[in-house]
């Protein structure tokens, strides 16, 4: 299988590195696979292929992390959140298939990096949101969701000003990205973008790696400081987003 795919022996092995670490902390964190592994793959692939990979790889993991806490589900946040979420997500994966290709690398540097300097500089999250969050941050959620592939972030925010349990906050997120990714699936299918057969083969030679991922991840969980492991791959994640800026200057 990797014969037909357009890649050398070299460049796999950042490819391989890229989703493994991408999907440890998703295992830890319930998102961010994009952020991760996103500046990674755009040096062998378009941004417009990389994020339809990465739901093809979220939709399995997602709904791996849903089945056990399904119980845990608010569904009325849930249910508030998914309209505004569809919306955003209809409006992002026009942008992706139809903004240039520079752009996009651009614009996901700059997104990369103002989310790591967020996560870096503001300490502050907000205690407690009105149910009317729910229209941008759903919205906006979305649009960065299937625009840069990681919206995870604003859900997570929203709900953790809304929900007081952790496993309430956790089980309603892992439930709201399966959701998402599910709707960025079909619509991606319905704009013709799993047609390119070697797309669906690399997310199949890339499963093993994401399962070995996210057991890793959930293991790390269990051993590490969430806080600490994220502010290291925060870290990580913003000299990402300052390399692809510089990539796309340096042109």
């Amino acid at each position: 299988m990797f014969i037909a795919l357009p890649f050398t022996g070299l460049e796999w092995l950042p490819i391989l590195l890229g989703i493994a670490a991408a999907y440890v902390v998703f295992g830890i964190a319930g998102f961010g696979t994009a952020l991760i592994a996103g500046p990674v793959l755009i040096h062998f692939m378009p941004l417009s292929r990389i994020i339809p990979l990465l739901v093809l790889l979220d939709f399995v993991a997602a709904f791996g992390n849903l089945l056990p806490s399904r119980r845990d589900v608010v569904r009325s946040e849930l249910l508030r959140l998914l309209p505004c979420m569809a919306l955003g997500c209809t409006l992002g994966v026009a942008f992706l298939l139809h903004l240039k290709s520079d752009l996009l690398l651009l614009l996901m540097g700059l997104f990369v990096t103002a989310y790591a300097l967020y996560s870096l500089c503001v300490k502050a999250r907000p205690q407690r949101l009105a149910a009317a969050w729910a229209v941008p941050m759903g919205t906006v959620g979305g649009l960065f969701g299937a625009l840069f592939g990681s919206g995870g972030f604003l859900y997570a925010i929203y709900l953790s000003a809304r929900l007081t349990a952790k496993e309430h906050v956790r089980a309603t997120q892992s439930a709201l990205i399966s959701c998402s990714t599910l709707v960025r699936l079909a619509l991606f299918l319905v704009a013709g973008v799993y047609a390119d057969s070697r797309l669906l083969w690399l997310a199949v030679c890339l499963l093993p790696v994401m399962a070995i991922g996210l057991w890793l991840g959930r293991r790390l969980s269990l051993r590490l400081s969430r806080e600490a492991f994220v502010r290291l791959v925060t870290w990580l994640v913003l000299a990402s987003g300052l390399a692809l800026i510089g990539r796309y200057l340096t042109g």
